[in-house]
């Protein structure tokens, strides 16, 4: 698709209903008229882990691909912690999720950035009301619950609670570091894997779309750089499918299954595994 129909659609759907994403990236600025303290840049480290894990865990593992088992209540968790993000709702991004794997890089797929652009990928198709409605006929296990439906349809209502007790606590510092600072480091580091996780990275598996896999995306999210890896199968509840791939979201979900909190933790087939290692660098795709 050439550049200019690229950015014509990123203007033409990209409306007025966005201004409160860009909002929250201007409200950044505000760092520099705030007291600056340590402490509220661990607040901001510590909000961005534990909202990234509850898009990588819940909203992608979990719900997209049902990698492992929970009781009702830490699916619920899962559900707020993923509501936290400011990605919308968890059965909207499972359904929308569902039909990247279906349709990956092909003409169906909702973000791929061989299909429509980088910054399509990476930005636009969120920002999009081509895809606001949630796709209830591909999360027919989900939408029994009555509970995450509400969480659906009321998703806004966990962050503006979370951003008006961090500035109860700690003031501007903290609304500005813990909500506004974070939420747009995590917005685009969970992005890149829609976008820059198809354009820069090594191909260990010959899937039929372009995903890479790629250390410095797999540290920023826990693990879901190893993108290459999951599309070859998905369903793993590991992405770093060999012990030098971390996979910080996995170590997490490991170590609960200690304590019973989760269980059946899906792992990649031996013959993935097994294969002789032949990892090919790929050019960017212009």
């Amino acid at each position: 698709m050439p550049n200019t129909v690229i950015s014509s659609r990123l203007l033409k759907n990209t409306p007025i209903v966005s201004l409160p994403f860009w909002g929250v990236h201007f409200a950044c600025v505000l760092v520099f008229f705030t007291p600056f303290s340590w402490g509220a840049v661990a607040v901001c480290c510590a909000m961005f882990f534990l909202r990234m894990f509850g898009i990588t865990a819940g909203y992608h593992r979990y719900f997209s691909h049902r990698s492992f088992k929970t009781g009702r209540v830490f699916q619920f968790v899962l559900a707020v912690l993923g509501t936290l993000s400011v990605q919308k709702g968890v059965l909207w991004w499972a359904a929308n999720h569902r039909q990247h794997h279906k349709f990956s890089d092909l003409e169906g797929d909702l973000h791929s950035p061989l299909q429509s652009g980088f910054w399509w990928s990476h930005v636009g198709w969120i920002l999009s009301p081509e895809h606001e409605e949630t796709q209830y006929d591909r999360i027919p296990d989900l939408v029994k619950y009555p509970e995450l439906r509400w969480l659906n349809e009321h998703f806004l209502v966990p962050p503006v609670a979370m951003a008006l007790a961090l500035f109860a606590i700690g003031g501007v510092s903290w609304l500005v570091w813990g909500f506004f600072v974070s939420t747009t480091l995590l917005w685009h580091a969970t992005f890149m894997i829609n976008s820059l996780a198809h354009v820069y990275g090594t191909r260990r598996y010959e899937t039929m779309d372009t995903s890479r896999n790629n250390l410095w995306l797999a540290l920023l999210t826990m693990g879901e750089g190893w993108h290459n890896n999951h599309h070859c199968f998905m369903n793993s509840v590991r992405q770093g499918f060999f012990w030098w791939e971390i996979d910080a979201t996995f170590y997490v979900l490991k170590a609960l299954s200690w304590i019973g909190v989760t269980w059946d933790l899906i792992q990649p087939p031996s013959r993935l595994l097994e294969r002789e290692l032949a990892v090919t660098p790929l050019p960017a795709i212009e």
